[in-house]
């Protein structure tokens, strides 16, 4: 497995490639444009085809166009295309216009499969008369030579997963050295150049191998699924970079997969990527600080993990934060979950208490400015005289005292974190 992951590290292209090539050969095949998409329905390769019919304005319809241009499907447009039997299918399927679900065109879908498994989808525009019975099994020759390349690319991907995983989860010490050493050998030369890491949390699944393909993360060079908490999961993403002060890359990869998981909200998985969450759920998403090389993947990762935990916590971060902008969450994050609230604090973060708690942490961010927090919170500056008074009262704190409106700062933020 781990010659598999390295031969994908070192000839990731190649297959892109071959994907390539053996959509063209389709096209030419059966006289019609092709396109080659994932069971996720995210394109993998399209194939460019010059006729006169193409030029037919109904050929580029919407789910077409998004398609091509989003690399991506709806989720609604893979349960309606799944609706025709495509996931069990082992010949071609004919697929009829449908103007409402902004089908303008026929389709006919080319199952992709491999050893009876369902890799990958080759889409065409039906057209008249259409291809003959030989020029389909032709082509279904092709997709067989698709399937065996995606089939392997998906192993490959699979044992990168694995060892990226063993990185971020291994004990310090002898454990991660050893976790090191066969990431680095997976990658091959890849390993020494930048690097960061990228981190969606919580990831809606609770299989730890249910994670999507490499492929649908922009600048991705491997990913896995890590504990968050006590029983959730969470997204990791290794994102090449190409340098330590470029971070361009690593926030693309992550602006997707936070807009993967608000696209989804109320709409389970999303196609594409894979990345779901339910309604009115939110995930955060971090960024950890480039190194070069992977020998730091253990302390990115904590670094990632703590910026897509303030995300959660803070809005004001964004769906997407990175370290290096998290300010005071760098060092409340560190601390490890077992430390419990000061006890001084407690009595103010109960509910019955949030109006008292949000003019104090209000006040203590515009640094004890009495004008600047009462214009914040639309009260007179006498009630929010009046709303410190009780804050003081109830935990006997001086709010004139440097400490003490550190200690409650610290606690106000720290519980953000859950």
């Amino acid at each position: 497995m781990r010659q598999n992951a390295r031969v994908a590290a070192d000839t990731g292209s190649f297959h892109r490639g071959d994907y390539q090539e053996l959509v063209d050969e389709i096209s030419e095949l059966l006289d019609a444009p092709a396109t080659l998409e994932s069971r996720d329905f995210e394109l993998i390769a399209f194939g460019a085809y010059d006729s006169e019919g193409d030029l037919d304005p109904t050929a580029l319809d919407p789910v077409r166009a998004r398609s091509i241009l989003t690399r991506r499907s709806t989720a609604a447009v893979r349960a309606w295309f799944e609706g025709f039997g495509i996931t069990r299918a082992t010949a071609p399927v004919r697929i009829p216009p449908t103007p409402e679900a902004g089908v303008y065109r026929g389709r006919i879908c080319l199952p992709v499969r491999h050893r009876g498994v369902v890799l990958g989808y080759v889409w065409l525009l039906d057209y008249d008369p259409g291809p003959t019975d030989a020029q389909l099994a032709a082509a279904m020759q092709v997709t067989g030579r698709i399937g065996a390349l995606l089939a392997d690319e998906a192993r490959a991907g699979a044992g990168l997963g694995r060892e990226l995983r063993a990185v971020l989860t291994a004990e310090e010490g002898w454990q991660r050295d050893m976790a090191v050493t066969e990431l680095r050998t997976a990658l091959g030369p890849r390993a020494d150049g930048p690097h960061t890491v990228v981190c969606l949390a919580p990831w809606p699944s609770a299989d730890p191998d249910d994670a999507p393909s490499v492929r649908t993360v922009p600048h991705a060079t491997a990913l896995c699924t890590v504990p968050w908490g006590a029983t959730g999961q969470s997204l990791a993403v290794l994102v090449r970079l190409r340098s330590t002060d470029v971070t361009a890359p690593a926030l693309t990869a992550a602006a997707r997969l936070a807009q993967e998981a608000e696209g989804a909200k109320g709409g389970g998985r999303a196609g594409g990527s894979g990345v779901g969450v339910g309604a009115g759920s939110r995930v955060g998403v971090g960024v950890g600080e480039p190194r070069s090389g992977i020998a730091e993947l253990g302390a990115v990762w904590r670094e990632a993990s703590a910026a897509a935990r303030a995300a959660l916590a803070e809005p004001r971060f964004g769906p997407v934060a990175q370290w290096r902008g998290i300010g005071p969450y760098r060092l409340l994050t560190a601390l490890p979950p077992s430390v419990v609230q000061d006890p001084v604090v407690l009595p103010l973060l109960s509910p019955a208490q949030h109006e008292l708690a949000r003019t104090a942490e209000v006040y203590l961010d515009c640094a004890g400015q009495a004008g600047r927090a009462a214009a914040e919170l639309g009260i007179h500056r006498q009630t929010l005289y009046y709303r410190l008074s009780r804050v003081e009262r109830l935990t006997g704190l001086d709010l004139d005292d440097g400490e003490d409106r550190l200690l409650l700062h610290m606690a106000l933020k720290r519980a953000r974190l859950g």
